[in-house]
């Protein structure tokens, strides 16, 4: 019986997918677990996987086509089989059937995943359990079984720190002093495709453009912001901080993180930290508004997310439990999610679940701005650059470091003094920053 793959749903915000490659041919033998072609979401190039044997019989779609979730990508079955009656459901292209019928089709029996939280069939063997690249990569290579493991991640999709976990070595953070190791990525069969398609120039009367097709990350990016900026009523309180202590102390720490090869930390991890320890201390600044539940939550963990800036757009991978980490690990994984970032290769457990975020446009030059709020977090921080300036120290006029930060808050969840106190706490940390290591 012929199969057809659908489009899943690989993040929480998505709502259509593009093909950005193929990577297998019509009339080629397909098994179970391998991966068919690339899809561009609203946050990454992911990997598309299919979790039936089969020959690949009908590419329904092209490279570059967009395809909304529960449509039709492609047909699988035996040679010569008849699909007529899979492509007049699906209405032929790669529309979705009825939409009182696509959901059921996505959630109950997808005949293709991503790396994505959609529903997956149970089975028996490790190419069937939904779990991540880098989960079956480590898993492979330390010999343990997926199909007895329960995931931790959307949808209980297994992940890294699932297989850390069977491995006996997840749980505990590490000291400060010694940064778990950052592991690589799966490779891709293939070269990931570019961003943005090349702009196409146009003529029209009195000039040329370049028109650039809107990617589905920009259009979801598009989307949220203006959801979160006209429903969330934003508030904003900046503070100037002292850095002069804290340029000090990162250099006296990066000397001794060169000395024993561990990663240097920057003012932004500095910040992260700062902000991570001061979530503990207010609750309800470390909240969520959810409007459907009917609820305020406030998250016993500390998940901190950190704004990147790629070619087509802003992602926000998470520092998990960032109160808990030290400085140098800190360090470590936040460049390792922005470089994976710039790649396109994070996935969906890399970017979900943030219960506060950060942006900095500091090293751009920028001494001050305000940030649009990250749904469904209460609070996101601009910080800006750190400037020479003169200060008033003990009545006298001294050479000073400053820096301005400004926390956005959503005023249904934080109020004023409520935010004003978790910006005292983030300042005091920053001005004396050895009492974050205490």
């Amino acid at each position: 019986m012929a199969i057809a793959v659908e489009m899943p749903k690989m993040s929480d915000t998505m709502e259509e997918g593009v093909l950005a490659a193929w990577l297998k041919e019509e009339g080629q033998p397909i098994a179970a677990g391998d991966v068919v072609a690339q899809v561009e979401t609203d946050k990454a190039t992911m990997d598309l996987e299919v979790y039936d044997d089969g020959v690949l019989l009908k590419r329904v779609i092209g490279e570059g086509d967009a395809v909304p979730i529960g449509g039709l990508i492609a047909i699988l079955g035996k040679e010569g089989e008849d699909i007529s009656a899979i492509l007049a459901k699906y209405q032929g292209g790669g529309a979705a059937p009825a939409p009182a019928a696509a959901p059921a089709a996505v959630e109950e029996a997808p005949a293709a995943v991503a790396e994505a939280p959609a529903a997956a069939p149970a089975a028996s063997d490790d190419s069937r359990v939904k779990a991540s690249p880098l989960a079956r990569k480590l898993a492979a290579d330390h010999g343990v079984n997926l199909a007895g493991l329960a995931g931790s991640g959307p949808e209980g999709r297994i992940v890294k720190r699932d297989v850390e976990a069977a491995m006996g070595g997840a749980s505990a953070p590490a000291a400060a002093s010694a940064p778990a190791p950052a592991a690589a990525p799966a490779p891709a069969e293939t070269p990931r495709p570019a961003v943005q398609a090349p702009a196409a120039p146009v003529t029209v009367p009195g000039g040329t453009y370049d028109a650039v097709r809107i990617s589905q990350m920009r259009k979801t990016i598009a989307r949220r912001l203006a959801e979160s900026k006209f429903t969330n009523p934003h508030f904003y309180l900046t503070a100037d901080i002292d850095m002069s202590e804290a340029v000090a102390f990162r250099g006296k720490l990066n000397e001794k993180a060169e000395a024993n090869g561990l990663a240097k930390v920057s003012f932004n991890d500095l910040v992260t930290k700062a902000c991570a320890l001061g979530l503990r201390q207010h609750p309800w600044v470390n909240a969520s508004w959810m409007e459907a539940e009917g609820e305020i939550r406030l998250h016993h963990d500390v998940h901190v997310a950190i704004a990147v800036a790629i070619e087509d757009g802003l992602v926000t991978p998470v520092i998990r439990n960032a109160d808990r980490k030290g400085l140098s690990q800190l360090a470590a994984e936040t460049r390792s999610l922005a470089e994976r970032a710039r790649n396109r290769e994070l996935q969906p457990e890399d970017w979900s679940g943030s219960t506060f975020s950060t942006s900095n446009l500091g090293m751009f030059g920028i001494d001050e701005f305000t940030a649009i709020i990250n749904p469904p977090n209460a609070c996101i921080l601009a910080i800006g650059s750190i400037r020479d300036v003169p200060v008033v120290k003990n009545g006298v006029v001294v050479p000073g470091k400053q820096m301005k930060v400004t926390l956005s808050c959503d005023h249904r969840v934080v109020d004023g003094a409520t935010g004003a106190e978790f910006l005292k706490t983030v300042r005091g940390y920053l001005e004396d920053p050895v009492t974050m290591l205490l």
